[in-house]
């Protein structure tokens, strides 16, 4: 073997385990999804097992991730991604009267969302329940609000914060004129 290729091999483990944890994924998520198994993924992140160019690319392929980025020599870890306010995604069509801006990245669907939630005075948001398990994390920015998760109903002002199930239907309202959220999703296994 070259110096590049042990390089290489030494620099793979982490590199894979580093991607599954920015993917909010567990060892057994990324077994269900690439075919391997959890203990074959758990002895190649420790770097006690070297995968075949076939497991590497089923892993590459669940973790959503570039083959030949995950073995290039250099990785850009010094940059700063930045998404301009006007090109940030949101969804008005959501809710009643309420502006949902997406803040999370697009692969963070379904795992650990993040979202900024402009309501104008009496608008709401009716959520139908997530994957079992799944919590909600709320801070009022902005004027004041009511959460409804299942039969619990609470009231928050600014500076407040909620933390509730997500897997039951949920409802979020501005009270006494418009206000503004901040809003994590996170499912049960992240």
């Amino acid at each position: 073997m070259t110096e590049n290729t042990d390089t290489t091999l030494t620099r793979l483990p982490a590199r894979l385990k580093e991607a599954r944890r920015d993917k909010g994924l567990s060892l057994e998520a990324v077994a269900n999804l690439s075919g391997v198994s959890r203990s074959m993924l758990s002895q190649i992140e420790r770097g006690e097992s070297s995968p075949t160019i076939s497991t590497l690319w089923n892993l590459t392929q669940a973790l959503q991730i570039d083959f030949a980025g995950l073995l290039a020599e250099n990785k850009q870890s010094d940059s700063i991604e930045v998404l301009k306010n006007s090109e940030t995604p949101s969804i008005d069509n959501m809710g009643n009267s309420c502006r949902i801006r997406i803040l999370s990245p697009p692969e963070a669907a379904g795992g650990h969302e993040v979202y900024d939630i402009r309501f104008e005075a009496d608008g709401s948001l009716e959520s139908h329940p997530h994957v079992q398990g799944a919590k909600e994390h709320l801070t009022v920015l902005e004027g004041s609000i009511q959460v409804t998760s299942g039969s619990a109903t609470s009231e928050l002002s600014q500076g407040d914060t909620a933390r509730y199930a997500g897997d039951v239907a949920h409802s979020i309202s501005a009270i006494n004129g418009p206000a503004r959220i901040f809003l994590i999703v996170k499912d049960a296994g992240t």
